[in-house]
């Protein structure tokens, strides 16, 4: 089969080389960044290694023989799963790379935004030696954390974080009473909000979550509160976030992941003093990037073999 990789940040694709010519499979690079260029550097590929680029519609249409179309990472949003299934075509992901990383990622953000260190450290290297002037901090054991989305994830980061909070109350609407983990209340979306002062984010984008915590949800939350978002950028209305950081709603955000990465150089929340952002990292560890590109060429070589791959989201053909 002839395999190509439609874009990647990877300095080398060796490792993903050398799953596939073990099976006898081709591999060929672009640099896509539309759906335009997908269907020109895809003409004639049976599968396709995707990081970022548009696999819409058009390119299952235009490109008759794609039979799989296998994504780096856990989220598919960059592929049109409707599309793929009209045309018989299967889409996977790796949904089990990074777990521990990303878990560890929201934890360590949700920590840091509960002991201000962001703040102290600003002040301390502006010659400012003063422990109030990182704001009032509240003993954890005192407050609620809200989990949206108890997944692998979420549930990871509620169980890590659950010793230091008072109470854990989680909503995820997919998760049948039966797969609840014990210890947490479950509660609608309004209500996790409503009764928590930290909440972080664990969920996939689609249409019915993109924007989905916005002013309308922050403003429920205590005075005061912290949000951390390491799941998809989309989630969040940015707008919606900094009127919230503004109105003392939100003492502090930590987002590892927002609508347009890198985001505007002259974007408020790059310079606001209680946003903590870091680079889309929490899934980074030099053991999950390997695991990560092992698995999603896997899919592949599985798919061919067995006629399905490992991680199948859409079953094609």
């Amino acid at each position: 089969m002839k395999v190509l990789v439609t874009d990647t940040e990877y300095s080398s694709l060796d490792l993903e080389a050398g799953v596939l010519a073990a099976a006898d499979h081709e591999l060929v690079v672009a640099s896509c960044r539309t759906a335009e260029d997908v269907i020109e550097a895809g003409a004639g590929v049976d599968a396709m290694l995707v990081q970022y680029a548009p696999i819409t519609a058009a390119v299952f249409e235009a490109l008759p023989q794609l039979g799989l179309v296998s994504r780096y990472g856990v989220g598919v949003d960059a592929v049109d799963t409707e599309a793929a299934r009209e045309n018989g075509v299967w889409v996977c992901n790796v949904p089990d790379y990074g777990t521990t990383e990303v878990a560890l990622h929201a934890v360590a953000l949700l920590l840091a935004l509960l002991r201000n260190l962001a703040g102290h450290d600003r002040e301390v290297r502006a010659g400012h030696w003063d422990y109030h002037l990182g704001g009032e901090l509240r003993r954890p054991s005192s407050l609620t954390l809200g989990v949206v989305g108890l997944g692998r994830i979420g549930r990871l980061t509620a169980e890590r974080a659950a010793p230091w909070f008072g109470a854990v109350v989680g909503y995820d609407p997919y998760l049948p009473d039966a797969a609840w983990p014990e210890g947490f209340e479950r509660v609608d979306l309004p209500e996790v909000f409503t009764r928590s002062s930290a909440v972080t984010l664990h969920l996939p984008l689609t249409d019915e979550t993109r924007g989905l915590v916005g002013f309308d949800l922050l403003e429920r939350m205590p005075p005061g509160s912290y949000l951390v978002n390491t799941s998809r950028g989309g989630l969040v209305d940015l707008d919606g976030l900094l009127d919230a950081l503004e109105s003392g709603r939100l003492a502090g955000a930590a987002l590892d992941v927002l609508p347009q990465e890198p985001p505007p150089s002259d974007h408020p929340l790059l310079t606001h003093p209680r946003a903590l952002i870091t680079p889309h990292v929490a899934w980074y560890s030099a053991e999950a990037e390997v695991e990560l590109r092992r698995k999603a060429a896997q899919n592949i070589v599985d798919w061919a073999r067995t006629g399905r791959p490992t991680y199948a989201v859409v079953e094609g053909r």
